[in-house]
């Protein structure tokens, strides 16, 4: 049980005691985890360090601890809320991630496209200049070939040696030898021609199966590179929906937690009314308590008997329950109320339906509905080192004692999470003439 700084007990009316409370704190977090799955949470997980993890989860122990008896609503939501925000800044370097890696596969397909339409029109220059060399070279083929059969075939026409010798003057020699000389030139350059026009459509042949090389890699490289950036594309876009649905999440658990505040701390007051009551009948029980022993000091001393007082400390009391401790005894800060509360007795972390036993013999002086507390047994002691002692048991599921006298070690009930409380355990307290102290005084 926690109280405020005044040391007031929070509340939960309206609450059956015979409902047994059994959700565990790891449902809790399932809401908050739901979002954490698919494209992004593969990325969040590879992104998560081990340190990150550590102090994630010393965050959610010491959030467990601060609100284990707060209402389960609003533990739930909170817990929540700070799950999906400790997860936020890992889901936003996957989206900030993912684009940029879009971004990088868009620019290299843009680049590949480009290369290959410079690639395409290469190809088809060469092509052009190919098909006008394969002319070239056939038209200058075509002509040496009509040269040659009219010339050294006849043709219709006389050789050169008759050319030569049909001469009518020596002038007219002279002229049919200049003639022939230069029909022979004609004849020369246009083999040069076309030795050098197939030269050249060799040259471009063999560039344009380059070219058509590099097309077709860059047409196999552009369709990676387009697969690449879809891809990209869909992993952006799912961090970004992931994002999306976590912030999404994020503002309804934050609403959660907002309209969960004012009924808690509505049922904080209420809890200040209870606990003001059991100190109430705790102080009165201590004063009647202490006005019997000074009364039996008395008459033992009027008997001429020595008075001697029952002495408690340390190992007074046994453990009530088999199981470690879970939470201490002190001031702990609430981080949705933001005020310091008492955390009036040690938990003992114990499952549902683990047996309950009196700390020491006393006498059951209340068994019932506590409130905050749930089922709840106290037990009076007696004056221990002069003063009055009582323990109680809370969040119990059931009852086995709930009056008369009572052995160290006897079972009186069963642990539970009845009240406020938010999983299975066992709130242990002590007080001195109705004032909270520490369990380990007395353990």
């Amino acid at each position: 049980m926690s109280t405020s700084v005044t040391n007031n007990r929070r509340a939960q009316p309206g609450r059956d005691p015979n409902v047994r409370h059994t959700k565990r704190w790891a449902a809790v977090f399932c809401a908050g985890a739901i979002v954490v799955s698919g494209v992004a949470g593969s990325t969040l997980s590879r992104a998560d360090t081990g340190g990150d993890k550590a102090r994630v989860d010393q965050q959610v122990q010491d959030l467990k601890a601060s609100l284990d008896e707060t209402s389960t609503a609003l533990a739930t939501a909170y817990l929540a809320l700070q799950d999906t925000q400790s997860k936020l800044p890992a889901a936003q370097a996957a989206l900030a991630q993912a684009q940029a890696a879009e971004q990088t596969a868009d620019q290299h397909n843009d680049a590949v496209a480009a290369q290959l339409a410079v690639a395409k029109a290469d190809q088809q220059r060469a092509t052009e200049t190919v098909a006008s060399n394969d002319s070239k070279v056939a038209q200058t083929q075509s002509l040496l070939d009509q040269f040659a059969a009219d010339v050294f075939q006849g043709g219709g026409g006389a050789s050169q040696m008759s050319v030569a010798l049909g001469a009518t003057s020596p002038q007219d020699f002279a002229d049919r030898v200049v003639l022939a000389d230069q029909v022979t030139s004609m004849a020369d350059d246009a083999l040069k021609e076309l030795q050098n026009a197939r030269a050249d459509a060799t040259a471009q042949q063999a560039y344009l199966t380059s070219v058509q090389s590099e097309v077709a890699r860059l047409k196999q490289e552009a369709e990676t590179s387009l697969g690449q950036a879809q891809t990209a594309r869909r992993s952006a876009t799912a961090a970004k929906a992931q994002l999306d649905a976590m912030q999404a999440q994020q503002a309804q658990y934050a609403a959660q937690v907002d309209a969960a505040r004012a009924g808690e701390e509505r049922q904080l007051q209420q809890a200040e009314v209870e606990q003001a009551q059991l100190q109430g009948m705790l102080e009165a029980q201590a004063k009647a308590a202490v006005a019997a022993e000074a009364a039996k000091r008395a008459a033992t001393v009027a008997a001429g008997q020595t008075y001697v007082a029952v002495t408690g400390g340390t190992g007074f009391l046994s453990h009530p329950a088999n199981g470690p401790i879970t939470s201490p005894f002190g001031m702990r800060f609430h981080p949705i109320l933001h005020v310091w509360k008492l955390h009036s007795g040690t938990d003992f972390g114990v499952p549902c339906g683990t047996p309950v036993y009196a700390a020491a013999d006393g006498t059951v002086i209340s068994a019932g509905w506590g409130g905050g507390d749930g089922n709840r047994i106290v037990v009076d002691h007696g004056i221990i080192s002069g003063v009055d002692l009582a323990s109680t048991y809370n969040h119990l599921s059931s009852f086995v004692v709930q009056s008369g006298p009572v052995k160290r070690g006897q079972l009186i009930a069963y642990s539970g999470t009845t009240g406020y409380s938010t999983g299975c355990h066992l709130h242990f307290e002590t007080l001195e003439n109705g004032q909270f102290v520490n369990p380990t005084k007395w353990l």
